[in-house]
């Protein structure tokens, strides 16, 4: 384990868990208010995804809509959780919901799909504020062992998001348009921040202590490389041509200068400490990876398969995403309780990444025969994988590391997980284009096809666009199990590290061989 950094200026003693306080049900109730912005949009906005395609046009755009969005809350995660820790969470909350909602009322306004993707930009920058913030401000007021009592207050939130952003996309977009996706936001968002300003309660410190722009730059350097190569090969480029080579070969470049400024820098916007620390935390990003990559992917592309291949309405969509949703707000609660009165957690992630193996792995069997019925079904598969993994993950995460470094570690892995998301969906992208150009005659590029209405595609031309968009919705879901099958190994070497109770020692000790952990001070 590397030698600890010199302290800090924002080190000045060992950091305790928050007082927690009287009010903290209010207090948590207007954090996750703020987070059911990013878990709504996400879910709105994909039920809605076929409709804007339909009204602004540009099947090819499809991916840029939403990777704009994830590449800007993974650049700008890390940078908001950094500040965080030196400036104060809750300022850099409240504005990054402030950003969030600015973002929200020019999407809903744009008139083309390149101001809706660069809007969708400045969303994606305020959402990487509020996932970074709201994770670090949980962990500070509730230490792990004590989250379970909060866990109704959680799933319900969750179930507000997952079950009624479907629901709540299908309807928007069926009575009132696509528009007011976005708008909804605006209540929420304000209400939010309102509720925030006056019960949120947390020392407001400003350190003096100079910024990694550096390594800021050199981050958001990295990931725009990967993600921009992600995106193009295949599609627009050859993966073997000289573009997608030189992205590659900045995105190495960019990584290791970024490995090596982080290493001599006194406050590092990504600390190494946090990512080297306990083996459970990379364990854990392994897990967050998956999970973003499936949450965003299915988000995104089942909405598309349902509408386009079987028919569905844009109302019915949403309401057919809810065998999976249902799932995830059912098992988290339980997962969530049984952690809390056992204080067990390990199996779970290794249960969920095999549901989502599987899961993954029967919808890639999908093609223009297969019924509702048997796509719930395997919808329900998945639900039941993200319910054992989403939660856990995160709260494995939060045991691996100090406090000091909270805002640091999930800054990361919310990173990670947008991270996963935004490579994903541009993977997908590139897949599912490439899929539907090649399937379709004359082999375009898809251009043309509208996802909102293929009765509108030449008779001769239907069989083969609809076989093309089943073909491309196979290839994804199949990447995606395959990822899942490489997270169930990362699972099975997580350790059982007790979680932490109030007072506790905010970083556990390695484990032995045999995964027991020895009553010591980690190294």
């Amino acid at each position: 384990m590397p030698a600890s950094a010199p302290p800090s200026p924002s080190a000045a003693g060992p950091a305790a868990p928050a007082v927690v306080p009287k009010n903290v049900r209010w207090v948590l109730l207007g954090i996750m208010l703020a987070m059911l912005l990013a878990m709504l949009d996400n879910m709105v906005v994909g039920t809605a995804m076929p409709t804007i395609v339909s009204d602004l046009s540009g099947m090819e755009h499809i991916s840029w809509v939403v990777t704009a969005y994830t590449l800007a809350t993974a650049v700008t995660t890390p940078i908001w959780g950094k500040f965080g820790d030196l400036i104060g969470r809750k300022p850099m909350y409240l504005a990054s919901i402030a950003v969030f909602i600015a973002g929200s009322a020019l999407c809903g306004a744009s008139q083309s799909m390149t101001q809706l993707i660069v809007f969708r930009a400045l969303q994606g920058i305020g959402a990487g504020g509020i996932g970074a913030g709201a994770f670090a401000l949980i962990a500070a007021l509730v230490p792990p062992r004590e989250r379970g009592k909060y866990q109704g207050m959680t799933a319900s939130v969750m179930a507000i998001g997952t079950i009624g952003g479907p629901l709540l996309g299908g309807f928007i977009t069926g009575h009132f348009g696509w528009r007011w996706a976005f708008y909804v936001n605006l209540p929420v968002g304000l209400l939010g921040l309102v509720w925030l300003s006056l019960t949120l309660r947390v020392p407001a410190k400003r350190i003096k202590a100079r910024v990694d722009w550096s390594g800021i730059a050199l981050l958001t350097l990295t990931i725009s490389a990967i993600v921009l190569a992600a995106t193009w090969a295949g599609t627009s480029y050859a993966w073997g041509s000289w573009q997608i080579l030189a992205l590659g070969a900045v995105a190495a470049a960019g990584l290791a200068a970024f490995v090596a400024v982080e290493k001599r820098v006194a406050e590092p916007v990504v600390p190494l400490s946090v990512l080297t620390g306990h083996r459970n935390f990379p364990l854990a990003m392994v897990l967050v990876l998956a999970a973003g990559v499936v949450m965003f992917g299915a988000g995104l592309y089942l909405p598309l398969f349902q509408q386009t291949v079987q028919g569905a309405s844009a109302a019915n969509s949403g309401l057919l995403m809810l065998p999976m949703m249902i799932p995830v707000v059912i098992v988290s609660t339980i997962a969530g309780k049984v952690m809390s009165a056992t204080g067990k957690y390990r199996i779970f992630p290794i249960v969920g990444t095999a549901f989502l193996a599987v899961g993954l792995g029967l919808l890639a069997t999908m093609d223009t025969s297969t019924s509702r019925l048997t796509t719930c079904a395997y919808m329900v598969l998945v639900g039941i994988g993200l319910g054992c993994v989403l939660q856990m993950a995160t709260t494995i995460a939060q045991n691996s590391v100090s406090l000091r470094d909270m805002g640091a570690a999930m800054s990361s892995a919310m990173l990670f997980r947008t991270l996963g998301g935004s490579l994903g969906v541009a993977l997908f992208g590139s897949m599912f284009t490439r899929a539907v150009g090649s399937r379709l005659p004359g082999g375009g590029s898809g251009t043309g096809a509208d996802a909102q209405a293929p009765a509108e595609v030449p008779a001769g031309a239907r069989d083969a666009y609809l076989a093309a968009v089943a073909d491309g919705t196979q290839q994804i879901v199949l990447f995606a199990a395959i990822l899942c099958a490489v997270a169930f190994v990362a699972a099975v070497f997580v350790v059982e590290v007790p979680l932490r109770k109030p007072g506790a020692p905010a970083v556990p000790a390695p484990a032995d061989e045999d995964g027991k952990v020895p009553v010591r001070p980690a190294s």
